[in-house]
């Protein structure tokens, strides 16, 4: 990081949350109801503590408050809460490979995360007294039992190459998404479930799925953010790392299980989104740098506010219907990583 990034790094974060409400106050006014900023700036300052008493929002219908506060602002948060949460792990992930392809599904936590959903729609759970809920707890504990299988089959010893982990999650990925695909083929009845829940999609966004996210993600980032000078060092090399007292393989499987945790905990929330963890961590090192003391912390605000415009776009540019917000990520994802590689390669040359 240069001089000047060190510098401004406060100005710089505080620029970036604004940005963050910013973005998050046009979004809460998009929508099949459009509702003017006005309207939607007074019900959220009215739901703060300390300013509620002077925000007059007498004149405004009760349907556009229930628009704002039980269905949108829940939905950005939401979006919110799970970009941090990838691009933090995608971050992190890159650092542990030492692969700029990496990102928060390799270890196939995607794969196990979507095939317990899967197997909840068949089952007719979404359907029961719980609702979603089961989905998303089905979601979880099987995305948490393919990580452990990966990891078991990855172990050697008291060590978890990086190499062989990658490869078990990758062989593991393929294994579970041909199961999905078996599942699919043969319950065509609930193929519109499964494939809208594997593209992802935040339309299921509540305050309790908030208060589900948020101990994981809280907790895990906190972890994660504490590493940031032992990732730093483990850039130049595990041997290099151990001589300067980095206890590697521990510091290895706290990540990857911290790390692992929170993509579970997303991905059964918001269904499976590509593309978040693998660029926003290369568009913030472009700008900012490769130390994680600064790429980690602004990796999960540029993060959030990409899934936010991306989640605004997924339901408003086909309403009343809505497009996948894993397919918005891609669209923006899949060309910018393009760029990307054409631009190393021209480097290489």
């Amino acid at each position: 990081m240069s001089f000047l990034h060190k510098k401004h790094f406060k100005l710089s974060f505080c620029i970036c949350i604004i940005l963050l409400i910013l973005v998050s106050l046009i979004s809460t006014t998009l929508g099949s109801a459009n509702i003017p900023l006005r309207e939607t700036f007074s019900v959220m300052c009215s739901k703060i503590p300390f300013i509620k008493n002077l925000v007059n929002y007498s004149n405004i219908s009760q349907d556009h408050i229930l628009i704002i506060t039980e269905i949108r602002l829940p939905r950005i948060i939401t979006s919110a809460l799970v970009g941090i949460g990838l691009s933090v792990v995608g971050a992190s992930f890159q650092a542990i490979f030492k692969n700029p392809m990496a990102d928060p599904y390799v270890l196939g936590i995607s794969s196990g995360s979507a095939l317990g959903a899967a197997i909840g729609f068949i089952l007719g759970l979404d359907g029961s007294i719980f609702g979603n809920a089961t989905i998303t707890v089905l979601a979880f504990i099987s995305s948490i039992l393919t990580t452990l299988i990966v990891y078991s089959i990855a172990r050697v010893k008291n060590k978890i190459p990086t190499t062989t982990l990658l490869l078990a999650g990758v062989s593991m990925g393929f294994l579970l998404s041909s199961l999905i695909s078996i599942i699919m083929v043969f319950n065509r009845q609930q193929l519109d479930k499964i494939v809208f829940w594997t593209l992802g999609s935040m339309s299921a966004s509540s305050y309790n799925q908030i208060l589900t996210l948020l101990p994981f993600l809280l907790i895990g980032s906190i972890i994660i953010l504490s590493f940031s000078k032992d990732l730093n060092i483990m850039l130049t090399g595990d041997d290099t790392a151990r001589s300067l007292g980095i206890d590697v393989e521990t510091v290895k499987k706290l990540i990857l299980g911290v790390s692992s945790i929170i993509v579970a905990a997303c991905v059964s929330i918001s269904g499976v989104i590509g593309f978040v963890g693998l660029i926003i961590p290369h568009v913030v090192r472009m700008i900012f740098g490769p130390d994680h003391k600064v790429l980690l912390p602004f990796s999960m605000i540029i993060g959030a506010i990409f899934m936010i415009i991306s989640d605004t776009i997924a339901r408003t540019i086909a309403a009343p219907s809505e497009i996948p917000i894993g397919a918005i990520t891609a669209l923006f994802g899949a060309p910018y990583f393009i760029y990307l590689l054409i631009k190393t390669k021209k480097k290489v040359i």
